[in-house]
């Protein structure tokens, strides 16, 4: 066998990581954006707009800590596959990352003064945020799994305009169907009254869409792409679950729903990734120019000692994440407030100084 397509342990250890943190960015983040698209037409008026975003406030800037992960494992890990993708790929890329910085400070400002035009503004500024990265990340990983024409010096050659090839489009909105849906399930767990009755309806609409769109992309991966046979597991999982959401949306079992669309989302990553290997960046152009697992790793002295820090530091950004989940955990009130307030360490400081300073 080509050593280039006989991959170690190790690097096999660190592509099947990178898979699973790219999946979780995709479940944990797909319901903000999720929300996000909700926020144009689920809500009527201001009041029902900061309480759709209040959902999602305390948790969203957490999970973007898979991505950046994410992104920072590919660049040490697999330093070849990041140079390849990241410089070929820059258009949609750069796109991308203006759109979620953008977001940020939409987070940010949305609320910093009053006035109605200054609130509608940054809402649609949340909706555009919303859309826009699913699908550039939808065409990325389209792209990625499906192949581009690469040369013999590992530079991605196809046009930026070559980049918009169906399977990678078809990718693109099918993350946009799997994430709004998503994020409609989340807001029939968070939300109370009026609110959570429409997105109840909202979820039931985009079901069907969403299901049909997920499994024509699988399909045709797995047939025309995928270089595993053993992802049709993947798949089939991918499909009973959306399958078992439909159910629990009839049953009004909200959290199964959430569950649901989770785990379809976690099992068409793996089949997505798991198809790619033993590639990181199939070629669709010259033969042996595709960029393999083997062939494009760090040295394993490198990958053992970010193994290890790896094994250190995930768990512990675990555990944050569950118990801000966990405290975060109850439906919004009417005002859009939680029956638990929480005050960050900067205000319980600055509420001792005050208090020390009147005390004196």
């Amino acid at each position: 066998m080509d050593p280039l397509l006989a991959p170690t342990g190790l690097q096999i250890a660190w592509f099947a990581l990178i898979a699973l943190l790219f999946g979780v960015y995709f479940v944990l983040e797909g319901f903000d954006f999720g929300v996000q698209m909700n926020v144009g037409t689920l809500a009527r008026d201001d009041h029902e707009r900061h309480t759709l975003l209040s959902t999602i406030h305390p948790v969203w800037d957490g999970n973007q800590v898979w991505i950046i992960t994410g992104a920072a494992a590919i660049f040490a890990a697999f330093p070849e596959w990041y140079a390849t993708l990241f410089s070929g790929f820059y258009p949609v890329l750069l796109l991308l990352l203006f759109s979620l910085i953008v977001r940020v400070v939409a987070f940010t400002y949305r609320d910093a003064r009053p006035g109605d035009a200054w609130r509608r503004a940054w809402d649609g500024i949340h909706v555009a945020t919303g859309f826009l990265p699913p699908f550039l990340w939808g065409i990325v990983l389209g792209d990625v799994v499906a192949g581009v024409e690469i040369d013999q010096n590992r530079w991605v050659v196809t046009s930026a305009a070559g980049l918009l090839q169906p399977f990678a489009l078809l990718t693109g909105v099918v993350l946009v169907l799997l994430f709004w849906l998503h994020g409609s399930h989340y807001l029939t767990l968070k939300l109370q009254g009026e609110l959570r009755e429409r997105a109840r309806r909202r979820a039931r609409l985009l079901m069907l869409p969403a299901l049909v769109g997920g499994a024509a992309l699988l399909l045709w991966y797995q047939l025309a792409y995928s270089h595993q046979a053993w992802t049709w597991a993947p798949l089939l999982v991918a499909a009973l679950a959306l399958v078992g959401t439909l159910l629990a949306q009839r049953g009004r079992r909200e959290g199964l729903s959430l569950v649901g669309t989770g785990v379809a989302i976690l099992a068409a990553a793996a089949t997505l990734f798991g198809g790619l290997f033993p590639y990181v960046m199939p070629s669709t152009g010259l033969e042996g120019t595709g960029l393999t697992v083997a062939g494009s790793s760090s040295t394993p002295h490198t990958l053992t000692i970010m193994l290890v820090a790896t094994c250190i530091l995930v768990p512990v950004i675990l555990v944050y994440q569950s118990w801000a989940y966990w405290v975060f955990r109850h439906r919004l009130n009417e005002d859009g407030s939680t029956r638990v307030t929480v005050k960050p360490l900067t205000a319980r400081l600055a509420e001792g100084h005050r208090r020390a300073f009147e005390a004196e």
